[in-house]
């Protein structure tokens, strides 16, 4: 029987964030296995008291004494950010290059795990033996320092994963795209490309991260008052051009926010931001004129407990904004986040200060590529199929449009779970689902999707609480006082609402004896029904009803 070559994505197919692919290989019975980024993403309102969500490994984790390591394309939270999380289910080897290994390395830090022994640093453009994979990392470019795609050699084959790219003429930091390893990859001819979708419905040329200095510089050069720019921590290449704007124009730069300092301490350690003027503490800052001071700020999304979001809402202990000062937000605005983004941005301008975004001035390139950087790879690369990845279902689809338009013989469209028979077989081909789904981060705790805690938060935000205590007298009688208590109910009258509840509730107690553990059970679920019922009459709201029976 032939081995077999497999590819399957637990996250990151059918969605932008929470990646994580694997790829198989060996006996239909006993394949060994490499996971590819291991990714969060982060909760929306609909999931109150929620912020990380990852894809659910267990399949992977039924099989982790075939799980040769952990390979990690780059250091954005969408590729690492479950790993700390997700990795004690696993207890595998972990490989990063050195800025990536060093972030990865504070994660397990918080969560108090030693991981030295199982984290292997490579170097740039080093390789990887996990037999019976060969894994070469290659230098791409993209939004972080960095960025690599895998070269995964197989005995069935090459399969290139591009991880996030783009094409950029001009990093600034880091090397340039390594187009001539990926052309000789190409001439060694490729089996199957995974490939970013992000930007696969842009036009053109995704931009250099050079433009973005050079227009940064003449925006700062003409404002006259205090700048704040808000950017993404992890985009070191931005943030030298912030250092670099303010050197140019004869100010200071502050650092403000943690994940700022944080990222700027790991570049600094691995050899980057070599040349740039020192930063000063926000503290200090105070003692500058305004014209004479740039803060560089997290929370360019709008976050709540973003740095910038505490600066426009006057509660940051540090930056404090006046009228004429000048906000830039050098960043895009990742779908979903507009709402609160557009509020911040009204919240400003309404105060006097200038709100400079992508919206009405050059001052952000994305890290994806768009569709003339996807031909560049295409042409480089010949892959002989292609599988969209990094994207939702609408770019996943268009991907597999623009790969038949490059005449890719057998473009392949996936989501999470499918699994992929590169090889043996006439032609790639999905013939296969591995369970996946999605783990939430409740507390400190994993829950699945439909877990009673999320559930009964939905409920709890929907529709607000009640509580009954009721008193049972060692003969069994009902006391005829109740205890309530509730929240999140709109009650106009409270008194009226309360003393209408009480004779409800003793209406429904007045048939009950309590004389068994089966009898307590049925007052409490008539209770329930009898108050949901009233409560709903009253406010419009069927509350979470708790019951509680005390015997005295």
């Amino acid at each position: 029987m032939k081995d077999e070559l497999l590819f399957c994505p637990l996250g990151g197919s059918g969605e932008i964030g929470m990646n994580m692919n694997l790829f198989g290989y060996g006996q239909p019975s006993d394949h060994k296995w490499i996971m590819v980024d291991i990714g969060v993403t982060f909760a929306d309102d609909t999931v109150p008291g929620v912020d990380l969500i990852y894809p659910d490994p267990s399949f992977i984790v039924e099989r982790k004494d075939n799980l040769l390591g952990i390979v990690l394309t780059h250091a954005h939270e969408d590729h690492i950010g479950a790993i700390a999380h997700l990795w004690p289910k696993l207890k595998c080897k972990i490989f990063a290059t050195p800025f990536t290994a060093l972030l990865i390395k504070e994660k397990f830090k918080e969560k108090q795990i030693d991981i030295t022994k199982d984290l292997q640093i490579v170097e740039l453009n080093g390789k990887v033996l996990l037999d019976p994979f060969e894994i070469e990392y290659i230098t791409l470019t993209h939004s972080i320092l960095e960025p690599n795609g895998l070269r995964i050699k197989t005995p069935a084959g090459t399969v290139l994963h591009t991880g996030d790219w783009k094409v950029d003429p001009n990093p600034l930091i880091g090397d340039k795209i390594n187009e001539k390893r990926l052309k000789e990859i190409g001439e060694e001819g490729v089996l199957a490309m995974i490939c970013d979708s992000t930007n696969v419905f842009s036009v053109g040329r995704s931009g250099s991260e050079l433009d973005v200095r050079k227009n940064l510089l003449n925006i700062v050069s003409r404002l006259k008052k205090r700048i704040i720019i808000t950017s993404f921590a992890s985009n070191v290449a931005r943030m030298e051009s912030a250092f670099y704007c303010a050197e140019k124009t004869g100010r200071q730069i502050s650092l403000v926010g943690r994940s700022m300092h944080r990222i700027y301490k790991a570049a600094r350690q691995c050899g980057y931001l070599k040349n740039t003027i020192e930063p000063i503490d926000p503290r200090e800052s105070k003692n500058f004129s305004r014209e004479k001071i740039v803060y560089l700020c997290t929370g360019s999304q709008g976050e709540p407990m973003g740095a910038m979001m505490r600066i426009s809402n006057y509660v940051h202990p540090d930056v404090f904004i006046e009228e004429g000062d000048a906000v830039i937000f050098s960043s895009k605005i990742i779908p979903g986040n507009e709402k609160k983004l557009y509020k911040l941005h009204n919240q400003l301008v309404k105060e006097g200060i200038e709100v400079i975004s992508e919206d009405t001035e050059f001052v952000h390139v994305s890290g994806h590529p768009n569709r003339e950087d996807l031909k560049d790879m295409y042409n480089w690369v010949k892959p002989k199929c292609v599988i969209p990845v990094h994207g939702e279902h609408r770019h996943m689809i268009e991907h597999i449009n623009f790969a038949k338009e490059m005449q890719v013989p057998y473009p392949v469209q996936v989501e999470n779970g499918d699994i992929v028979k590169l090889y043996p077989g006439k032609k790639p081909a999905v013939y296969d689902k591995a369970p996946s789904g999605r783990l939430y981060l409740d507390g400190n705790i994993s829950v699945d999707e439909d877990a009673q805690s999320i559930k009964d938060r939905k409920n709890l935000s929907a529709n607000g609480y009640l509580v009954v205590t009721i008193m049972i007298t060692p003969k069994g009688n009902i006391h005829s006082n109740p205890i309530l208590s509730f929240k999140g109910l709109p009650v106009d009258e409270k008194d009226e609402f309360i003393y209408g509840l009480e004779e409800e509730i003793k209406k429904t107690t007045r048939s009950f004896k309590i004389g068994s553990k089966q009898q307590e059970k049925n007052l409490i679920d008539a209770l329930k029904i009898a108050c949901r019922k009233f409560s709903k009459e009253k406010t419009g709201k069927k509350p979470f009803t708790n019951i509680n029976l005390v015997n005295i």
